[in-house]
């Protein structure tokens, strides 16, 4: 049994919980008896070496691999009763899998992070444009506008796509390894925008580091996930 719970909270108070959950693919158990209470502003890091488990947490609690058992509770709403569109504005999700869009430029892709604001054309407003700005400003990638995405380094990507999830203004931001190919200097800028989003916005993060050194750095609450189980760490 594991319980990851924020500070000076009581059960009304969070935002994020999950109960007895149990992850894993095609019916086979990787993890169970997650329990997980987070309340708004806190940041939660899954740390841990590939293949332990982590991104098939975070896939898992972002609706893209089916439950196998318990419950991921948002507000006061269950998982799976929150539509796709409910989602996008709820949640904003950075995974590892490499972004491959063809001919789009980096203002573009951060651009897409306002459709679930937009009607069905996709068409930006004058707010949206000053949110698109504002978010390329906050993890410094204003400068890489007009570039073509697949031109960028994989570190400039990975910004990229911060500054699109950002945009998307989301109660809930889940990052899968989001400081990976940066160098220390961009971890650590990363990091601090995170925490200063959090606190201020109000935004709970969760998010998986291999550096546990960083997680104790940036996160409210540090969870180590290691050969297939979860177990509660201060």
């Amino acid at each position: 049994m594991v319980i990851v719970k924020g500070r000076n909270h009581n059960m009304a108070d969070y935002y994020f919980r999950t109960e007895d959950l149990k992850v894993g693919y095609e019916g086979r158990a990787l993890l169970e008896g997650i329990d997980i209470c987070l309340g708004r502003g806190e940041i939660l890091t899954l740390v841990g070496p590939n293949g332990a488990g982590k991104s098939t947490i975070l896939k898992s609690i972002t609706k893209q691999l089916r439950l196998l058992g318990g419950r991921v509770i948002i507000g006061e709403k269950e998982l799976p009763k929150h539509t796709y569109q409910e989602l996008s504005r709820k949640m904003a999700v950075v995974l590892t899998e490499r972004v491959r869009p063809e001919l789009m430029t980096c203002r573009d892709i951060v651009a897409t992070g306002r459709y679930p604001y937009t009607g069905r054309l996709g068409i930006l407003g004058r707010e949206d444009e000053e949110k698109v700005d504002g978010a390329m400003e906050l993890v410094k990638v204003k400068e890489l506008g007009s570039r073509l995405f697949t031109a960028l380094s994989d570190g400039q990507k990975q910004r990229v796509l911060l500054a699109r999830a950002i945009c998307q203004e989301p109660e809930i931001l889940v990052l899968d390894e989001p400081t990976s190919f940066l160098d220390i200097k961009y971890k650590l800028e990363l990091l601090a925008v995170l925490r200063k989003m959090a606190k201020e916005r109000g935004i709970t993060v969760i998010m998986s580091l291999h550096e546990i050194d960083l997680a104790g750095k940036v996160s409210d609450k540090v969870m180590p996930v290691k050969a297939g189980c979860v177990y509660d760490y201060g």
